[in-house]
């Protein structure tokens, strides 16, 4: 991760392995996301936590009152996730254009969790599920929860609906590396995994966030009386005519596949000609009217304010950017 020898498979909608470090396809993520119905101050489990990306994007949505933890098998990936965490909260803008719930990482087999542990409004396993583990796995749910996981080869979304009640849900079919089975100790115990308390948060922390969400308030307030509705006014470009391409068409018949292509000549055009109409427009096209960088508004009102510096910076948690 990070070595430019990946960079070339960085935005590929595939899979990705190295060493112990695993990530799922970004529309597994995205299917995911979406079946979870994700909402602010929920409880999320992440069984199978990996390099965290999962962990930190439901973060930004369960808001700074929500719980966010992940078990991860492996030790060094989870110093690496804690790496991640740690540059993203530092440096990302996103940290202070949403609401974040921190993720909190323990390594361990999430098939040894401890009894003692809380259950969960949203449970996510990011490893095929044995099906001799689906009741465990359910079992880690609040009632009105919902679990999402790899389940005899189908991504399965599972609703809680009632003490003893499921409503099962088969998503799409998918490939993942099965669940390992807990490792016994010599004296034939297994290694109960603790999970972190829910901790209630300090006064001054519960500050820091009323201030920052008022702050907020502020900056959209603002912008609606600037621009009417709250939307930044966006350069305007030269529209580019949209050219079709050819289209496919594929004929299902007895469990043949028969394909044929119909194209329209009118339609059709080559690169070359994209290519000529694109340079065309960037030659015609003046530098003022090319988009700005993104501003972090939060940052820059917090820093405007008239407070001693050490308060600015306790409002930002210290943030490099």
């Amino acid at each position: 991760m990070g070595g430019a020898e990946f960079k070339e498979n960085a935005y590929k909608d595939l899979a990705w392995k190295h060493g112990n470090i695993h990530l799922s396809a970004p529309c597994i993520y995205s299917e995911v996301m979406e079946a979870l119905d994700l909402q602010p101050g929920l409880s999320f489990l992440n069984l199978g936590s990996g390099t965290g990306y999962l962990s930190s994007m439901v973060g930004l949505i369960l808001g700074p009152f929500g719980v966010n933890h992940g078990v991860e098998l492996h030790s060094d990936v989870t110093e690496y996730a804690k790496q991640k965490l740690d540059f993203f909260i530092r440096t990302s803008d996103s940290f202070d254009k949403f609401d974040f719930c921190e993720p909190c990482f323990v390594t361990g087999n999430c098939l040894e969790l401890s009894p003692a542990c809380s259950q969960y409004d949203r449970v996510y396993c990011g490893a095929g599920v044995q099906k001799q583990h689906e009741e465990y796995m359910k079992s880690l749910l609040k009632v009105g929860g919902v679990l999402v996981m790899p389940l005899e080869e189908k991504l399965t979304k599972i609703t809680r609906t009632g003490p003893s009640a499921w409503e099962t849900k088969k998503i799409l079919a998918v490939s993942f590396a099965p669940l390992i089975q807990p490792c016994h100790s010599e004296s034939g115990k297994s290694r109960l995994v603790q999970l972190p308390p829910l901790a209630v948060r300090s006064l001054q922390d519960l500050a820091r966030i009323a201030i920052r969400g008022a702050i907020k308030k502020v900056i959209h307030q603002e912008a609606v009386n600037r621009n009417g509705n709250g939307l930044k006014n966006t350069p305007r470009f030269k529209r580019r005519r949209v050219r079709r391409r050819r289209m496919e068409t594929i004929v299902f018949l007895d469990k043949e596949v028969f394909a044929s292509r119909i194209s329209n000549p009118s339609d059709d055009t080559s690169c070359g000609d994209l290519e000529e109409e694109r340079q065309g427009e960037e030659a015609t096209t003046p530098p003022d009217t090319r988009p700005e960088p993104p501003v972090n508004f939060l940052r820059e009102k917090v820093l405007s304010l008239p407070l001693p510096d050490p308060l600015k910076y306790y409002l930002l948690y210290y943030r490099e950017k």
